[in-house]
């Protein structure tokens, strides 16, 4: 995996954790929609008389299995940020977080840091070739 392909990662997962707090957040909605009859007598329609019980089981397990998936996500976008924070040229980290942790456009970049487009593409690619060294030394390493 290359430099570019390596710190685009870091928005697919940013979406996926999205994703991952919305269903948690439909989840929870879910949990308090089930309710149980506490006026008197039960009774029960269905064959299950715990399915009150089961269905809270249910989205427990699935809230959890949720969570363990966020926290790989958030480990995978950490190791990301590590690999641009060891990038030694501040300029190349600046626009390597504004790209690829902050999700600017190329015209927001450049208007923060008052390069010009062609420039600032010249230093993204000087930049990308550093990670790629870093990559490659951790992979060497390994």
């Amino acid at each position: 995996m290359n430099a570019k392909e390596y710190l685009g990662q870091a928005y697919r997962l940013d979406q996926h954790i999205n994703d991952r707090l919305m269903q948690l957040s439909q989840l929870r909605a879910l949990t308090q929609r089930i309710t149980t009859a506490c006026d008197g007598e039960v009774v029960s329609r269905t064959r299950n008389v715990h399915a009150l019980e089961d269905s809270v089981i249910r989205l427990m397990e699935a809230e959890e299995s949720i969570n363990e998936e966020i926290d790989r996500f958030v480990d995978i976008k950490m190791d990301i940020s590590k690999t641009i924070a060891r990038v030694r040229n501040e300029n190349y980290r600046l626009i390597l977080e504004k790209r690829y942790l902050c999700f600017m456009t190329w015209e927001q970049i450049s208007l923060d840091m008052h390069y010009t487009n062609r420039w600032l593409r010249k230093m993204h690619e000087r930049a990308l070739d550093v990670v790629d060294r870093i990559l490659l030394e951790r992979s060497g390493s390994k």
